[in-house]
């Protein structure tokens, strides 16, 4: 099977790319070749901009059983896609995001059928409007797609709090750090070892033309215990966690903000019951407690992975000063 990844070597992607090639798929990588991360050996590198005017030149010759753009975020990227895949791949995989659904849930656990509406943040509302437009290439002119909803999916590069290891950092040193809400909110983190196993078994797979799936872990933690088994992971066992309204962080720093009250203010939880009708035998087998270790191990190798954004440490003070002064 011959299959080209858009991207290939992110988070999530470079997972995907490695059990691809592992399993015997014929890929390709499309990108502009500028990563720290190392691509599989038996991949073929193809140098190029997506968005580019000679993309078409690059790919010429070149006819796919899947094609999966990772770096997707617009309709104009989309659009794109349409016109130089339409009759050149048998299926077109889109990654959009498990952010994109109904913000906060009416129910749960989501489903795949659960509503598509994000009415705060940005780069969810872009997503979904990626979707529609590819539910209507599909539908029209018979595009083949597959979409795909990842949840929070980390590696070991990536710490899933705000502030990357300034947050370890401060735990280390016995300074308080912040947690949104009250922290008994659930949130499911998945491994991009994980999701990789859910994910390769949809490439070429007939079955998943004109579907949408979500991949994640099965494993709910709410984010005190997040912090808590990083904390541990740290050799900081104790954590001080302070509880700030998501309305206050977002009051000092925009983005933070839009993050939470789009996404993570809220519990989500996934029923995986559709991919893994697909994908026989797929199980989220690596808990957080594992991969924090991995990610602490990571940042602990090498000194100059242990940088620490002093503006932001310095906003996690004011805010914190902020909070306790209206609730001493």
């Amino acid at each position: 099977m011959k299959v080209l990844f858009i991207g290939g070597t992110g988070v999530i992607s470079s997972a995907c790319s490695e059990l691809a090639v592992a399993q015997g798929i014929d890929l390709y990588l499309l990108n502009r070749g500028k990563t720290d991360r190392q691509t599989p050996i038996g991949t073929t590198s193809l140098h190029c901009d997506i968005r580019s005017d000679n993309v078409g030149e690059v790919l010429a010759g070149h006819r796919f059983d899947a094609v999966v753009d990772w770096i997707a975020y617009t309709p104009e990227h989309i659009q794109k896609d349409i016109e130089l895949f339409a009759g050149r791949t048998g299926q077109f995989i889109f990654i959009s995001t498990a952010s994109a659904y109904q913000t906060p849930p009416l129910s749960l656990p989501v489903t795949e059928s659960t509503v598509l509406n994000n009415p705060v943040w940005t780069y969810s509302q872009a997503k979904i409007a990626c979707e529609e437009m590819l539910v209507q290439a599909y539908r029209q002119r018979d595009f083949p797609i597959t979409i795909v909803r990842p949840s929070h999916t980390y590696d070991r590069t990536k710490l899933p709090v705000q502030g990357r290891f300034a947050v370890i950092n401060r735990m280390r040193k016995g300074k308080p750090v912040i947690v949104h809400g009250d922290g008994t909110s659930l949130w499911t983190l998945t491994h991009h070892r994980d999701f990789a196993k859910g994910f390769v078994p949809l490439l070429g797979n007939n079955r998943a033309l004109g579907e949408a799936f979500h991949i994640t872990s099965d494993e709910a933690l709410t984010w005190n215990q997040i912090f808590r088994v990083l904390a541990e992971a740290a050799g900081a066992p104790n954590p001080e966690l302070v509880h700030i309204p998501s309305e206050l962080i977002a009051a000092y720093d925009h983005e933070w903000g839009l993050g939470l009250l789009g996404d993570k203010a809220h519990s989500m939880v996934f029923d995986n019951s559709k991919i893994k009708r697909l994908a026989p035998g797929f199980a989220a087998t690596i808990p957080f407690s594992i991969g924090a270790r991995e990610i602490i191990d990571w940042f602990d190798a090498e000194p100059e992975r242990q940088q620490v954004d002093a503006a932001f440490d310095a906003l996690y003070d004011r805010i914190i000063a902020a909070y306790r002064s209206a609730f001493p």
